[in-house]
């Protein structure tokens, strides 16, 4: 397992969980995060902690401006700045201007919530890099959204969903892939280095997928991966569009949540949602279960290997953090290592 990498964006909570006026607290990288929408309709991120005596700022309450702390009433504004102590009296010299919370840069983004996990060393918002945004959907919400924990490092749990060669053994149901007719066949795809990972570049679907014939002709599909975790499926006809936005999200070190976000541009196809949302929840829990059944394994700590070229992509996720490890301790630019080649695998 490799160290949880800071400074850049995490997928948090689908916007909808987050009302107007209200607060929802979790943990995200091993520390307590409040995030709540003040009156406007404005999403804001706070470190979960009282400065004062360390109770968490969520047992409190909100009132769309400030934050109360239930314990002494201490009030902190979205921004983090405490603006009130109530037993302070006449005559007695505080500088409320010293005394704050954590702040987190947050973004509500595609019906998403995105925080910035900084490392406490800058919180200057005009430089942060953007939001990963699902192409060619605009600011719509997902369609489909789900969310599922696996009780892992988020490293077993990236390596896992973009593995190429598991479908076969992993995914099998009656209506899908059923292991009795489970057929290996030789996938070749070219694969170019990104600003923050990788991507399988776009390349024409079979002509003979019934499901692609919604977008029209010329369907293509491109796949990408970036740092943190971060997969994005985009298929794009003539006609319509498709985008499954994954989003991996470490909890703490052992707990990692999984967001799945699916986004289509076919007017009629929403009246077909909840089969959707089922068969989704159907591949990602499976995808789940089998990483949960490694666990049993892990556990006693044997020895790994990775493979060409069916394992290339989860030796280049691990190249990639290496990088953005080192050049963030030696203050330099991050450098991709990855070169574009092509690989080819069987499933």
């Amino acid at each position: 397992m490799t160290e949880l990498l800071r400074n850049l964006w995490y997928l948090a909570l689908p916007a909808r969980q987050l009302k107007r006026g209200g607060m929802h607290a979790k943990v995200l990288l091993g520390d307590p995060i409040l995030f709540g929408r003040d009156r406007d309709g404005g999403v804001f991120a706070l470190r979960d902690i009282c400065p004062h005596r360390g109770i968490p700022l969520s047992d409190g309450t909100f009132d769309g401006c400030e934050v109360m702390c239930d314990y002494h009433g201490w009030r902190f504004d979205t921004s983090g700045r405490c603006t009130e102590i109530p037993s302070l009296v006449e005559g007695q010299k505080l500088n409320l201007s010293r005394i704050g919370v954590t702040r987190y840069p947050c973004r509500e983004v595609q019906g998403n919530i995105w925080i910035y996990m900084h490392d406490g060393k800058g919180d200057d918002d005009a430089a942060l890099p953007p939001v990963p945004v699902a192409p060619d959907i605009g600011e719509r919400p997902a369609n489909v959204q789900l969310a599922m924990d696996f009780a892992c490092n988020i490293d077993h749990a990236v390596i896992g969903l973009m593995d190429p060669s598991h479908a076969p053994y992993v995914h099998t149901s009656w209506w899908w892939k059923s292991k009795a007719r489970r057929r290996l066949r030789l996938k070749e795809k070219h694969y170019e280095p990104t600003p923050m990972g990788f991507r399988m570049a776009r390349h024409p679907n079979p002509r003979g997928g019934q499901v692609y014939r919604l977008f029209g002709k010329d369907v293509t599909t491109e796949i990408s991966y970036a740092l943190p975790g971060v997969r994005i499926e985009h298929v794009k006809g003539d006609r319509h569009s498709a985008v499954s936005l994954t989003a991996v999200t470490p909890l703490t070190a052992t707990e990692t949540e999984v967001h799945q976000c699916l986004y289509w541009t076919v007017p009629w196809l929403g009246v077909f949602t909840p089969v959707v949302r089922r068969l989704a929840r159907t591949f990602l829990g499976q995808d789940r279960d089998v990483v949960m059944r490694q666990q049993c394994g892990l556990r006693f700590e044997p020895s790994l290997m990775l493979i060409d070229d069916a394992d290339t992509q989860a030796k280049w996720y691990f190249k990639l953090k290496r990088e953005y490890q080192q050049s963030a301790a030696e203050g330099r630019p991050f450098v991709n290592p990855i070169e574009a080649t092509t690989l080819r695998w069987r499933s």
